[in-house]
């Protein structure tokens, strides 16, 4: 006789040992994936990135209370000028310096070389390159004096500090890699609790300690490196141009992304003032921090990937890490979004509660941000496709048309919606190019 099919009114009976044997399941999972090497470094890495949070918002809290609202809005701008002269002047190469240390562990010190070269180079070419353009356009960006100067001194050494940084990454010294990070911020926050306690309180005088706690840890980056390889950095002209085929395509999406996650800064300050920005600056350094953990796991998994010749192992172990992702981002995201009005309010005071309401628009966003940022390891990894390229760039485009017409209109809210889709349509289309890249892997893989 056919058993009858469960109807609306049957009741399914869950004894006390299915619910322990279910939760015994649940742990043997998370038992074997704590237990790996990824997990520890990820682990360790996210524990130091919440101390640098700390550091990094106890920072913030202080320039922002003793500067206000449009003191904080003048040293974003200048933080985030510094950012993108580096972001701009790296070429790619802190992605291929991953990609290579990885791959070719030997080729350490001429890659060292080849960052130096291109730190001091490049950099300063930049920084000559801006200083001309704000002298003749002054209006552009509202920095001026002390503040442009320490700027211009800044980039090269940002970027010397991102291009070593990244090769720590690649040869797995990812030990090494969380303390400078540790000294770096530690260091600022120090010198500038110094100048507060001797009086002296300005943009300037705050950036400044921000320079010289960059160039201490980019000496002491070198100095750790130099235990990986035997003999002194050195140039190698094939190397490098291996690695510029790889780091263009690299470069061009990384600054087609930096444009989507700041240029409404820019565009907040030169439409509604550096008041504004500064309440914007504010949404967008707690978004990075709750965020911190995507960016955490992609750093990670990159050099782990890129060293696997098995395509096939890499699509595995990026699907494992995005759905880890999602489980731990996304509540994480919500508790925040519900604690934001609060947070601002005991941590930077009544006069940035604005901040809030942004924030939590950034939210959504920061979500799709975070996979998008750890699948798009596996495309990187196997060589990176132009189609990464096309998807930020039409992105930021996106991005920047869109907030012509929506800053003016609902100010800081809607630059945060704005963002929010934007880094929604870089996680659909990246998602797309990962499952045509799986099923063309499938049918080679039935063909062969």
């Amino acid at each position: 006789m056919t058993p009858e099919p469960p109807t609306l009114d049957s009741q399914v009976e869950v004894s006390p040992g299915d619910w322990f044997r279910l939760w015994g399941v649940f742990v043997r999972y998370w038992q074997s994936i704590l237990s790996s090497d990824f997990a520890k470094k990820v682990l360790a890495t996210y524990a130091t990135r919440i101390l640098l949070m700390g550091m990094g918002l106890a920072t913030t809290v202080l320039v922002a209370r003793l500067l206000g609202p449009q003191g904080r809005g003048f040293y974003a701008v200048a933080v985030a000028t510094g950012a993108l002269g580096v972001q701009f002047g790296s070429l790619g190469l802190h992605s291929s310096n991953v990609y290579f240390a990885a791959r070719e562990p030997s080729s350490l010190d001429r890659l060292i070389g080849n960052s130096l070269v291109v730190s001091l180079g490049v950099g300063g070419l930049i920084s000559v390159t801006t200083a001309v353009v704000l002298t003749v356009a002054p209006n552009l960006i509202a920095l001026r004096g002390t503040t442009l100067g320490l700027v211009l001194i800044w980039i090269p050494f940002g970027l010397a500090y991102l291009l070593m940084q990244n090769l720590m990454l690649g040869v797995q010294d990812v030990r090494g890699y969380n303390v400078l990070e540790v000294v770096n911020k530690a260091l600022t926050l120090v010198l500038i609790g110094a100048l507060v306690v001797a009086g002296w309180v300005s943009v300037a005088s705050f950036f400044a300690m921000g320079v010289v706690a960059l160039v201490v840890t980019c000496v002491l980056l070198l100095t750790r490196l130099h235990i990986h390889f035997a003999g002194l950095p050195r140039l190698s002209v094939n190397l490098f141009r291996h690695s510029v085929e790889y780091a263009l395509k690299a470069h061009l999406a990384a600054f087609f992304c930096f444009l989507v996650l700041r240029a409404d800064l820019f565009m907040v300050q030169h439409m509604l003032g550096p008041e504004q920005a500064g309440y914007y600056s504010i949404a967008s350094t707690m978004a990075d921090h709750v965020s911190v953990l995507a960016v955490v796991i992609a750093s990670i998994l990159f050099p782990k990937l890129s060293a696997l010749p098995d395509i096939q192992t890499k699509l595995q172990i990026t699907r494992k890490a995005v759905g880890g992702t999602i489980m731990l981002l996304f509540p994480l995201l919500a508790v925040a979004s519900l604690l934001a009005g609060p947070a601002v309010h005991f941590l930077f005071g009544t006069a940035f509660l604005p901040a809030s309401s942004a924030f939590i628009l950034l939210m959504p966003g920061m979500l799709f941000l975070g996979l998008n940022t750890v699948g798009v390891q596996f495309l990187n990894s196997i060589g990176y496709p132009k189609i990464v390229v096309i998807i930020w760039g039409l992105c930021s485009v996106l991005n920047i048309g869109a907030n012509l017409w929506v800053i003016p209109r609902y100010g800081i809210r809607g630059a945060s919606l704005v963002s929010s889709i934007s880094y929604f349509l870089a996680f659909f289309f990246n998602i797309q190019v990962i499952r045509r890249t799986a099923v063309g892997i499938g049918q080679a893989t039935i063909q062969a």
